[in-house]
């Protein structure tokens, strides 16, 4: 579990579709980067050939379906004002970025909110911590920020994420997920 994170309770652990939702709710502030294991996390603050490479090489491991933003986009997404690129780094493999995700953070009457979107672990060294402490190092982030809740989505296949977000602390939730595509 992730220190300082009080656990939002949840009466039905059933996923009625075909994300899983799940939702932390914090009660403490901390920030900082997260190192460990070998993995070093860090905010991508600017876009140069190293971060467009690595988006080439993730987002396919991500989805199938989602094509590749352009260097522009990735620019755009790095600048934006209410999203946080985090990169994992592998000390033992030269640096090499080896994962990611985008924590977003925004205010609405009822406080602020953090959703955890598209983290994605190279398959070539899943297993080492890498989402872990992708994960940790965004939670603590959103807190610090004084987000109530954060939360993201993962389909019910990626058995091994949904182990490690249920191990940290988040709580399935029995809500609906509805997406409308136009």
């Amino acid at each position: 579990m992730i220190q300082g994170v009080e656990l939002q309770a949840s009466a039905d652990r059933r996923s009625r579709c075909s994300l899983r939702p799940l939702s932390l709710s914090v009660s403490q502030t901390a920030m900082g980067s997260t190192s460990a294991g070998g993995i070093e996390v860090a905010t991508a603050n600017r876009v140069d050939d190293e971060l467009v490479a690595a988006f080439n090489r993730l987002i396919p491991q991500l989805s199938r379906s989602a094509a590749v933003p352009t260097p522009d986009l990735i620019r755009e997404i790095v600048e934006a004002q209410a999203s946080t690129v985090l990169v994992a780094r592998d000390r033992r493999d030269d640096g090499r970025i080896v994962g990611m995700l985008t924590l977003v953070i925004f205010r609405i009457p009822t406080g602020v909110r953090a959703w955890i979107e598209d983290v994605v672990v190279d398959a070539a060294v899943r297993g080492r911590g890498v989402g872990e402490a992708l994960s940790q190092e965004a939670v603590r982030r959103a807190v610090g920020l004084g987000a109530r809740t954060v939360e993201l989505t993962s389909r019910p296949s990626r058995e091994a994420a949904n182990r490690l977000y249920e191990r940290l602390g988040f709580v399935r939730r029995d809500s609906n997920v509805y997406r409308y595509t136009p």
